[in-house]
């Protein structure tokens, strides 16, 4: 399913006539002029966008910033701030987004995921892991006293201690505790946790812009959200535009590439991509010690 169809950002002279006009404002002596000059003379042309597309490019390429400005240019969902001058707002009219009719229904289920959306919501486990940890240290010593309790109810007012000196009784240390803490906060890594954000987050039929959603992820749970994501856009109606420079994302089946270190930029095929050739020639480098029998070091 495609929500959006192209995206477009200023022309060079679009650019240059804005900035000789805020040059005579005097508006550029003070501040930071971002995103203005990000892609100029880079010959970035109308992004034509598929069901799976991918930004690729080195630190200063701008796919961070094209997706801000997807994502602003559309009104998506968002959690994490992010970076932008004053000049931001001039740039993002300067932008044309087309969309396809279906974006009404699927806008309330878009949004823009970062990296920092998964950081946040991984602290956010820790601090409630943590707190959990001190209940259950809570709750042991609690059994403790009331297990081995010599206790006599006196009054109607000790019915409540009554009970649970008689819960601590029939019951063992670690099914006290449990009975009475969260049963739903599962103990996992930082990647399994940040692999289990993106199940939950993404959602039927909805566009999503993900930037670097490799970052906390080990090589396998690389493969395992490469394949989440090709199931939600082939049965589940998403859109994804992605900025990644994961191999295993980047050979998801049909997306379409658009390398930002080129010049014009242009869709190429994974296999093309410099990073992804340094990959692979590291590889051919150490490919005896892939041979059974070779030593582990």
């Amino acid at each position: 399913m495609i929500y959006l169809r192209r995206f477009s950002l200023p022309t060079e002279g679009d650019e240059i006539n804005f900035l000789a006009r805020s040059f005579e404002n005097k508006r550029t002596c003070y501040t930071s002029r971002y995103p203005f000059g990000i892609f100029l003379n880079r010959e970035v042309p109308a992004l034509e966008l598929e069901t799976v597309t991918i930004l690729c490019g080195g630190n200063g390429s701008g796919k961070t910033t094209a997706l801000n400005l997807m994502g602003e240019k559309l009104g998506l969902r968002r959690g994490t701030v992010f970076n932008r001058s004053s000049f931001f707002g001039d740039y993002l009219k300067l932008c044309q987004a087309e969309t396809a009719p279906a974006f009404r229904d699927a806008r309330e289920s878009s949004r823009v995921i970062t990296s920092d959306d998964v950081f946040d919501y991984l602290l956010d486990l820790r601090c409630m892991n943590e707190n959990i940890d001190n209940r259950r240290r809570e709750l042991l010593a609690e059994y403790a006293g009331a297990r081995y309790a010599k206790f006599q109810m006196r009054s109607m007012e000790d019915v409540d201690r009554l009970r649970q000196v008689a819960d601590a009784q029939r019951r063992t240390g670690s099914r006290y505790v449990r009975d009475r803490v969260m049963n739903d906060v599962v103990e996992k890594s930082n990647g399994e946790s940040a692999f289990a954000f993106f199940t939950k987050e993404i959602q039927e039929g909805g566009l999503y812009l993900l930037d670097e959603p490799e970052n906390s992820l080990s090589p396998m749970l690389q493969g395992e959200l490469k394949a989440f994501l090709e199931d939600s856009a082939r049965f589940y109606r998403c859109q994804f535009v992605i900025s990644t420079h994961s191999p295993f994302l980047l050979a998801m089946k049909g997306a379409k590439i658009y390398n930002l270190d080129s010049i014009p930029v242009q869709p190429c095929r994974w296999t093309e991509l410099e990073h992804v050739r340094v990959y692979w020639k590291f590889f051919q480098d150490h490919e005896e010690e892939f041979k059974d029998g070779a030593p582990p070091f």
